[in-house]
């Protein structure tokens, strides 16, 4: 009988599975005093990127979120982080904007009473680090940032949907 059984376990056919390995980033969020405010994590997806935002010491309520096109939190109002991500100009904003180009848009993040958000968005308008011709690559030669502003952005109003100053920042590396 063990012979049989020593068999019968070598005629199976054994499959692994071969998974390209995960590309992500990380980033630390700022605010604007230089204060610790969370982390971020963006990871590649076959047509998009998923970002994860974990978020503390914010003002409650809803936030407007958008990847800057520079991987730079220096200043303290984090205009070293520039513009949105774009590929194209002029850059129209709006991810309720039919005519709407601005490849950094991200909807809202909703902070809790306790200053706290826990969120993840899938982004198709970005890729992480290319190959992709029709999205723009996060992790270009000047990288990118993530950047929390201080009001909900409104999704249409030019150039940034009214979400007002940079409240938190980080780079995406």
């Amino acid at each position: 009988m063990p012979h049989l059984l020593r068999t019968a376990i070598a005629g199976v056919a054994v499959a692994t599975l071969s998974l390209a390995p995960v590309q992500a980033a990380t980033g630390n969020l700022i605010g604007t005093g230089g204060a610790a405010r969370g982390t971020i994590t963006v990871t590649a997806a076959p047509k998009g990127v998923i970002l994860r935002v974990e978020a503390t010491g914010l003002s409650p309520g809803w936030h407007g979120a958008h990847f800057h096109e520079k991987g730079d939190c220096s200043d303290p109002k984090f205009t070293s982080a520039g513009a949105h991500v774009h590929s194209a100009t002029p850059v129209t904003h709006g991810l309720l904007n039919a005519a709407a180009n601005d490849a950094g848009d991200l909807p809202n993040i909703h902070v809790g009473a306790d200053g706290t958000a826990a969120v993840e968005f899938y982004s198709t308008l970005v890729s992480l680090s290319g190959g992709d011709a029709a999205r723009p690559a996060l992790m270009d030669a000047d990288g990118a940032a993530l950047v929390i502003h201080a009001n909900p952005d409104d999704y249409s109003t030019q150039p940034i949907g009214g979400a007002g100053d940079r409240v938190a920042c980080a780079v995406i590396h």
